[in-house]
């Protein structure tokens, strides 16, 4: 019996997901009154209210979104979605993480993004896979230790990067299997995706893909390949007739912001059968990283209003890793909310800042968020007052560069050993821009709210 069934017991488990296949749309607030009791963190009452509005709704776009979910996906995924998601990892495991941060005084996370290898069968522009070796893996044996010592910590969502995850395809369905409790979800060029493994993630049900594509065809092509745009199209098909639960993950940069939010864009993905799309802003990591592609600050605050006009317009669940710093009180790095494990194992505050103290494979994950980087993000967190800017390396450069220095931490990068002082002199002029956009919006549009 796992964790989270032992919490409130298995014949009451089963109940619950009996009760809201029954009728999901209508029982499905009925869930979220009962999940009251569990919650932990602030806000997440006000978050929770926010949701019962939308889905008790039935005219709301959110609605329409949780009733795609349960006529789109298959009935493994559908169970899986409730029970493991909704069940265990957004509203039980949350306690268990709480009470294990209070005791220990450091962040422990929501989510943990791991990268089963550094390999890659595409070579896109930009990508900071790139500044890794080729060579690196985590053993099967290590990606099951730490997803069991996760779940001692409460942690029940697993989400993969790379390199190209679904070159260890095999392993990762291996662990959804035996880790039948967790959410795992594969961030992916959707190249590797053939029939028989699209059949595969919608029988097993816990295991979903957020799938890279830059735009249209055009768009994607430029930084990805020639022909990546049309396999990827027929991946997207493959895993909606099996009902597997999938999005889009878009980067976007100085050159396609005026493709990939529009509603030709979002609608074509949503009739892909797309259930949330991921936007991330472009960063030039590594030394010979092309700062050209930085986007402006017009251009970020064009994402942070139509990000916004999206949601309340679109049946699909759209966020948005930099501008929605304003939900989640700022940076969620660090181990706040997740924090990035790399092929080679260097436990890193985030995908996106390649500096650590330790190594998974010498220390506990419980070890490692205690380690010098991590506790000095716990310490500075939030990065600034305004949540708009939330990131110490694209908002707050000076402030990477003082906690880098400060935990005597060192480069995971091996082929460039990128110094925290080159790096953060890349972002320093697109911050100060920013800046002057992100007080505005901030008093315009968050503090007039409060």
């Amino acid at each position: 019996m796992t964790d989270m069934k032992r919490i409130i017991g298995s014949k009451a488990m089963e109940q619950a997901v009996k009760y809201i296949e029954k009728d999901p749309m209508e029982n499905l607030s009925k869930l979220l009154d009962w999940s009251e009791k569990f919650i932990a963190r602030d806000n997440h009452d006000t978050i929770l209210q926010r949701f019962k509005d939308e889905v008790e709704d039935p005219n709301s776009n959110w609605y329409k979104l949780i009733d795609r979910y349960f006529n789109q996906l298959s009935p493994a995924t559908t169970r899986k979605f409730i029970t493991n998601f909704m069940l265990n990892s957004a509203i039980l495991g949350i306690p268990v993480q709480y009470r294990i941060s209070q005791k220990y005084d450091c962040n422990v996370p929501w989510a943990i993004l791991m990268d089963p290898t550094s390999s890659c069968n595409l070579n896109c522009t930009g990508c900071w896979a790139a500044e890794y070796s080729k060579t690196d893996s985590l053993s099967y044996d290590l990606l099951d230790r730490i997803i069991r010592e996760g779940k001692e910590l409460g942690i029940y969502m697993y989400l993969y990067s790379g390199g190209e995850p679904l070159v260890r395809k095999d392993d990762l369905i291996k662990l959804a299997e035996e880790h039948d409790d967790c959410f795992f979800l594969s961030f992916t060029n959707a190249t590797l995706v053939d029939k028989q493994f699209a059949k595969r993630l919608g029988k097993l049900g816990n295991f979903g893909l957020a799938i890279s594509i830059e735009g249209f065809e055009e768009e994607t092509d430029m930084r990805r390949g020639k022909g990546t745009y049309k396999r990827t199209m027929k991946a997207m098909d493959l895993l909606r007739a099996e009902g597997v639960a999938f999005g889009f993950s878009t980067c976007y940069h100085r050159y396609n912001v005026e493709s990939i939010a529009t509603d030709e864009y979002i609608d074509f993905l949503i009739d892909k059968g797309c259930m949330f799309g991921w936007y991330f802003t472009y960063i030039p990591i590594g030394k010979n990283a092309v700062t050209d592609f930085l986007v402006t600050a017009e251009q970020r605050k064009y994402m942070y209003h139509r990000v916004r006009e999206l949601r309340n317009e679109k049946p699909i669940f759209i966020l948005d890793f930099w501008n929605d710093g304003q939900y989640v009180n700022g940076c969620i790095a660090g181990g706040r909310r997740y924090l990035h494990i790399n092929a080679n194992g260097d436990v890193e505050p985030c995908a996106f800042i390649h500096y650590s103290n330790v190594n998974i494979k010498d220390t506990s994950l419980l070890d490692a968020l205690q380690s010098p980087i991590f506790m000095e993000y716990r310490r500075n967190q939030p990065f600034n007052s305004n949540h708009l800017r939330p990131c110490p390396l694209l908002d707050n450069p000076h402030t990477l560069r003082d906690i880098v220095n400060s935990s005597n931490a060192y480069s995971t990068q091996p082929i460039d050993k990128e110094n925290v002082g080159d790096l953060t002199a890349k972002t320093e002029d697109v911050a100060r821009e920013w800046a002057k956009i992100a007080e505005e919006l901030w008093e315009d549009h968050v503090v007039a709210k409060i």
